[in-house]
Formats: C-alpha cells, structure tokens, sequence
C-alpha cells in the first residue's frame, strides 16, 4: 500500500478529507521552509505538496509567483530542493510528499533522471502543471519506472477525452480545478458548483480527487469535501501569510522578521482548515 492509499483508507475510517498545504521549497530560505512544514505538519496537515522554484510559474497567480522569486533569490536549487525532501522524509516517515515542478527540469535533467532523483529523495507523487495529460505518456511511464504516482490537472469544464486521460494516468490522486485561471488570482473565491466537477471527473473513475485553486477558507474545505472530493488543496491562502511575516525586496534575499508570529498564524490557519475537513 502505498503513502497516499495508507492516508486515504485511514482518513475514510475516520470520516474526513485530506487537508494538503502547498509549500514552496526554500521560501525565503531552505531552514524558513522546513519550519514552515513542521508547523503545518504539527497543525494538522495529512500531506504536502511542495514546489520547486522556478523562473516562469506560468500556472500560478501573483502571490505564489513571488515565493518562487523568494525562493530563488535566496539561492534555492532543484539539488538544494532534493535535499530538503529527503530531510522531510527523514522526519516524517508516513507522510505523503508530492511535487510540483515545471516541466522545464525534467527536460533540462533528463526524464528518467529527473523521477528516480526525487523518488530516492522520498516523494511519492509529481505535477507537472505546464504538462497536459495529452501530452504526458512519457513523463508517467518514467514515472511508474522509478515508484513515482504521476498527477495530472483535470481542468474545470474539460473535455471527456481528457477526463479520461487524467483518470487513466493519474496515480495517488488527480488534482481538479475548482475553477478557470491560475492560482491565487485577486477575485473573490467561488466554490459554486463544485459537486459537478468532482462528478464529471468520477464518471472515468480513477484515483481520489483533491480540490484546488481559489480554496482559502475552511468553508471552501467543507465546499469540496460535501461536493464529494477526498479532500483540498491550499497553496496562495498559505504563502500569502508567509509573504506577510517575509521582509526583502528582489534582488535581495528574504528573511522572515518574526517567525513565533508567521508560525503561530500558519498553526491556527491549517488548523482550522484541517477541522473542516470532517465529514
């Protein structure tokens, strides 16, 4: 059984969802970022998914983007992220890791390179959001070869051929758009409507569905989860309150200027988040 199957199979005999913070490796600094996880982890998190800086987030909005220019500009890496993983790992043993990368490294690695790296640091699933489904056969291929669960977006109102490609390649679980656009946009977060897109995706079957995009509350936790979803995915809602407790001005290095208060706001909000999550 794997990471996520283990977590799944406990949260249903519990009768919750899954609560999964996005973390931005190296934000604004590789030992800020590992506190930042212990917190989240502490406060309730059931697991991670974890970005890796990179230069162009097409798929993100304004406030994760600036965590990739924090992360960047404190001298983060794709082999500094690796070693961030395996510590996480090192720490928590049955907690589910999944990454977010663009698909720039992969290329720039080398595929095969790229998935049995990350799965000898100990993650057990990969997004690659500028990666469709379409055009995904050999990155889930490298990735079964090397024990990595493949992810892939299901997108809001998209079209049955690609339900089914996400259902099929998918493993761990598929990430559904509760929404069009990219992350962390400044209107206000709807969550109408969820239950048909968690339906629409279920008629393939597959993996569990995570929600993301535009969910920043614990309502929208409880939206996803009474619309059917296994659970939610929060990323902008968490890096904006990273962002508040971070001095530093590209080009310069950020640092975290009161880390009791970013660490007591992050506990409160996942906790809150985590309790909305049970059914």
């Amino acid at each position: 059984m794997t990471r996520y199957e283990a977590l799944f199979t406990r949260l249903e005999e519990k009768n919750e969802g899954a609560f999964v913070p996005f973390i931005m490796l190296g934000d604004p600094t590789p030992e800020d970022s590992f506190e930042i996880i212990r917190s989240v982890v502490e406060a309730g998190a059931d697991a991670l998914e974890l970005g890796v800086p990179f230069s162009d987030p097409v798929a993100d909005g304004p406030t994760i983007q600036k965590s990739h220019i924090r992360a960047l500009d404190g001298g983060a890496t794709v082999d500094g992220a690796l070693a961030l993983i395996r510590r996480i790992r090192e720490t928590w043993e049955e907690l589910p890791i999944g990454m977010l990368i663009y698909g720039n490294v992969p290329f720039t690695r080398g595929i095969e390179r790229f998935y049995t790296e990350f799965a000898a640091a100990g993650a057990d699933s990969i997004l690659l959001p500028d990666v469709p489904v379409r055009e995904g056969k050999e990155f889930a291929e490298a990735a079964a070869a090397a024990g990595v669960d493949p992810i892939f977006i299901a997108p809001a109102q998209a079209a049955e051929a690609t339900l089914a490609g996400v259902a099929a390649r998918s493993k761990g679980y598929i990430y559904a758009v509760s929404r069009h656009g990219v992350t962390g946009t400044e209107r206000e977060s709807e969550t109408t409507g969820l239950a048909d897109v968690v339906a629409n995706i279920q008629r393939f079957g597959g993996a569990p569905i995570l929600l993301g995009f535009g969910i920043s509350s614990p309502q929208h936790v409880a939206d996803a989860i009474a619309a059917g979803a296994s659970g939610a995915i929060t990323g902008s809602a968490i890096t904006r309150i990273i962002d508040a407790h971070t001095e530093g001005v590209h080009p310069n290095p950020g640092h975290v200027v009161d880390p009791a208060a970013l660490h007591a706001e992050l506990k409160e909000f996942v906790s809150a988040m985590k309790a909305a999550t049970k059914k």
